[in-house]
Formats: C-alpha cells, sequence, structure tokens
C-alpha cells in the first residue's frame, strides 16, 4: 500500500494530508507541539509502509526528515518560493490543510520543485559556517557603531580602530560620558564576539586544509582557507549541477544588467540569493577592505564557483 503524504510544518504544529493511492482514502492530521518526541510518536503508524512525503524547506525541517528516514519514508523538500508560485495567479483561501494538500498533490503529478538535503556532515559544517559569519556580522556592526559615534562628536577618521595603536587613539579622543560609554560598550562587545570568533576561525581553517575538495578550491587564486570552507559548506555536493552556470546561480553570484534606463551600465548579483545566503556575503566581505568595487567582487566569485 503506496501513502503519499504533504506536510506543513510551522513552530507550533505539523498539518499533515496524506491519501492512500491504492484506495484514493484522503486523511489528515495534525501534530501539536511540533517536536521531535510528538513527531516520532506520530510518525510510528506508517512503519514499514511504503511513504513518499513533501515539506518545504523551512526552518525546522531538518529533524522531521531525519524522523520520516527513520520510518522508511522518501522524503522530498520542497523549495518554498517555487512551491508557492505553482499555486498560480487564482487568490485563494490559505490555511495549513490548504498548503499540505497542495504539497502531496504536487508530489503525484511530479511538479515538486525539490530542494537538496545535504547529508549531515555538510549540515553540520554549514551550521558553523554560517556561525561564524552571523558572529562576523555582528563584529562588524559594533565596529561602525564606533565610527558613527566618533563621527557624530566631529572626531577625525581613523580605520583599524582594533589594534593597539587604534584603541590608544581612541582613549586620547576628548568625547563627552555618553559617547565614551557607547564605544567602551561597543569595544566589551567586539571582544566578547572575538573570544567566540577565534576558535571556530581555528577549526575551520583545520577543516579546510585536509579537505580534498577545500584544498582543490585553495589552489585557485585567491581561494584561502575560510572562503573555501565556506564554498563547500553552501554548494555542497557539485554533481548536483548539471552546468557551471547553475552553481554560480545557486550562489548568487550571477551578474547582470540594470533594467534601469536612467542607470546604464550599472551590475549586480542576484538580490535574493545575495541578501539570504552567507557565500555571496562572505565573498564580499573577504575582499571589502582590499577591493572597494563590489561589482569587481561578484565578478570573482563567479569564476571561482565556475
Amino acid at each position: 500500500m503506496s501513502i503519499v503524504m504533504g506536510l506543513d510544518q510551522h513552530r507550533g504544529q505539523i498539518t499533515g494530508e496524506w491519501i492512500d493511492t491504492e484506495t484514493g482514502e484522503i486523511q489528515r492530521a495534525r501534530v501539536a507541539p511540533a517536536d521531535r518526541v510528538h513527531v516520532r510518536k506520530w510518525l510510528a503508524r506508517f512503519r514499514g509502509r511504503d511513504l513518499e512525503v513533501a515539506l518545504e524547506a523551512t526552518t525546522g525541517w531538518r529533524f522531521v526528515v531525519e524522523e520520516l528516514r527513520l520510518v522508511g519514508a522518501v522524503v522530498h523538500l520542497a523549495e518554498p518560493a517555487e512551491t508557492a508560485g505553482l499555486r498560480g495567479p487564482k487568490k485563494r483561501a490559505k490555511n495549513d490543510r490548504a498548503d499540505a494538500r497542495h504539497l502531496r498533490e504536487l508530489v503525484m503529478v511530479k511538479r515538486l520543485p525539490e530542494s537538496w538535503i545535504p547529508p549531515d556532515h555538510i549540515l553540520d559544517l554549514r551550521a558553523r559556517v554560517r556561525l561564524r559569519h552571523t558572529l562576523s556580522e555582528q563584529r562588524s556592526e559594533w565596529q561602525q557603531r564606533i565610527q558613527a559615534t566618533l563621527y557624530h562628536q566631529g572626531c577625525p577618521q581613523r580605520r583599524q580602530l582594533m589594534t593597539a595603536d587604534g584603541r590608544a587613539w581612541l582613549a586620547e579622543q576628548p568625547l563627552p560620558a555618553p559617547a565614551r560609554e557607547q564605544i567602551t560598550v561597543a569595544i566589551a562587545m567586539i571582544d566578547a564576539l572575538e573570544l567566540q570568533i577565534a576558535p571556530l576561525d581555528k577549526e575551520l581553517r583545520a577543516y579546510a586544509r585536509r579537505q580534498v575538495g577545500c584544498k582543490a578550491l585553495m589552489a585557485h587564486y585567491g581561494i584561502g582557507e575560510l572562503t573555501a570552507v565556506t564554498i563547500l559548506a553552501e554548494l555542497g555536493d557539485c554533481t548536483r549541477f548539471s552546468s557551471s552556470r547553475q552553481a554560480v546561480r545557486y550562489a548568487g553570484l550571477e551578474t547582470r544588467a540594470s533594467n534601469c534606463t536612467s542607470c546604464s551600465g550599472d551590475f549586480g548579483f542576484s538580490d535574493v540569493a545575495g541578501v539570504r545566503d552567507p557565500l555571496p556575503a562572505f565573498l564580499l566581505d573577504g575582499v571589502a577592505e582590499r577591493d572597494p568595487q563590489a561589482v569587481g567582487a561578484v565578478a570573482v566569485g563567479g569564476e571561482l564557483v565556475v
């Protein structure tokens, strides 16, 4: 007996709709709360049955996929934006049951836009890379707050403020008490972030030096240890791409001409992927101080992926 199921996942509950393809019987259920224990208990009824399940690649998908695989299910991870687009232009009432039904129907007609499900070691590596990226962004934000405070108080512009000379220069600036407090807190936050970033840097660099794929990437000019491990974590198994152009698009590094007639010659990169994914942001962050031309950085990043 074959069962095809769609799951609509939220933090509070998971709604499922499935059909027995032999009898045509449709059933629905809701799992709440949506945690591993309750999901595992609910899925026990399907153990040993021919089960095919689709769910969207939204936050929390990992543990659900793991539990589905434990009961022997074939799992499809749907790309959320493309899946929503397949609803068509007609406006319909949207609810959890409708979303679960939509996923189930797409699987049955083999039109589900699928996302790649990385193996566990790539998921773990990706989590570490993204954690470092988040901490690095927060460090940059606090550095920018220091620069904004100095400018607001009319201090001269100076870079490299976190070096020994830079900190000494900061201490000498004639600042009012509120501004001095802002800078003191910012420096303390930067120092705390550095303590968290340092071991991650060490671990990721060591991983890159011993991993075969990273070593092959580092043979190319401009790719260091952190860039190589980021490319590996975000792209994963590149054999799933039919061409290098697909890999560039997936990474959000494809340059495109602007449609604006008043800004002829402008170029940018994939807006959605560039904001959402750490890979293009990481590549831009890594070259920003050495090369302020963002277009050049994106173009180089695209060539590296190719």
